[in-house]
């Protein structure tokens, strides 16, 4: 069994020294650790990744109790889990399936440490592709006429089924404030990095027309801002010419798959944290 304690704090000397003498006083062995000062927001920021040395091994709720000490003497905000939890992910989805069937094979294979209890869409084209790995699928059209009252079920569904992390993967539809406020710094969204250039339809089409020579995908956490959320991950790659639309969408699909699974495993890995508009991440 080991565990994983994550931190931010105003920075100052002796933090690290702290930490290190909680470790050493409870006779815990790091097996990694990261931190970082930020010079503009002056916060500090620290993952740090351990195991217990003593026979019995102290319980994750003593581990807690043994911290908060440390934590209010230095005004830390702080979590602290068993590295071997798994977060529980609810996937939302529109009518394109990429990035949702990237996200359930790599689960399914043990590449992404994380829970799948269900999934939801405001269109039912992939009610079967869920079926295939046993997960149950709910589908929740929405209208503006409707939105307040679907959106509060997909927060009934959060609630029941005890999720940690919603995941966009390509749902096309704008979270209202009090969906992004509930879960904030909870929701990781996918789109392309064309944004603001080709905002609307076929983004991939008007690159085309315009020849662009790369393409690319932005996961970041969602708020109220829409596409201005913390940026927890990004890539590109290149293209040329040659490429058609359909060819330039492949590509595109291909990186946003990536992108996000990698976004999805660093929060899964507690190796994301916030810090104001941006994040820190120990990747």
């Amino acid at each position: 069994m080991s565990y994983i304690l994550t931190l931010s704090c105003p920075d100052r000397p002796g933090i690290v020294h702290a930490v290190t003498a909680y470790l050493v006083q409870n006779n815990l062995n790091i097996i990694d650790s990261s931190q970082f000062g930020d010079p503009t927001s002056e916060r500090f920021f620290m993952r740090v990744h351990f195991k217990p040395e003593s026979t019995p091994a102290p319980t994750l709720e003593q581990l807690r109790e043994a911290f908060a000490p440390t934590a209010e003497k230095l005004a830390m905000t702080f979590e602290l889990v068993s590295a071997t939890a798994k977060p529980r992910v609810l996937i939302m989805v529109s009518k394109i399936g990429h990035c949702l069937n990237d996200l359930l094979f790599r689960a399914s294979t043990g590449q992404l440490a994380i829970e799948i209890p269900l999934i939801v869409s405001n269109h039912p084209d992939f009610a079967a592709l869920a079926a295939t790995y046993n997960i149950p699928f709910i589908h929740l059209p929405v209208t503006a006429a409707t939105k307040a009252e679907q959106e509060g079920r997909i927060l009934e569904l959060i609630a029941e089924h005890s999720i940690d992390l919603v995941v966009l993967a390509r749902y096309m539809q704008v979270l209202s404030p009090k969906l992004c406020d509930a879960m904030s710094g909870k929701i990781i969204n996918i789109h392309h990095s064309f944004l603001p250039s080709f905002k609307g339809a076929k983004p991939y089409h008007q690159a085309y027309d315009r020849g662009v020579k790369i393409v690319g995908a932005t996961a970041h956490f969602v708020t109220s801002d829409l596409d201005e959320g913390p940026i927890i991950e990004q890539n590109v790659v290149r293209v040329n010419h040659a490429l058609s639309p359909k060819e330039l969408t492949h590509a595109g699909s291909n990186v946003e798959s990536n992108v996000l699974a990698t976004a999805v495993k660093y929060f899964a890995e507690h190796r994301v944290l916030l810090n104001g508009h941006k994040t820190v991440v120990f990747n």
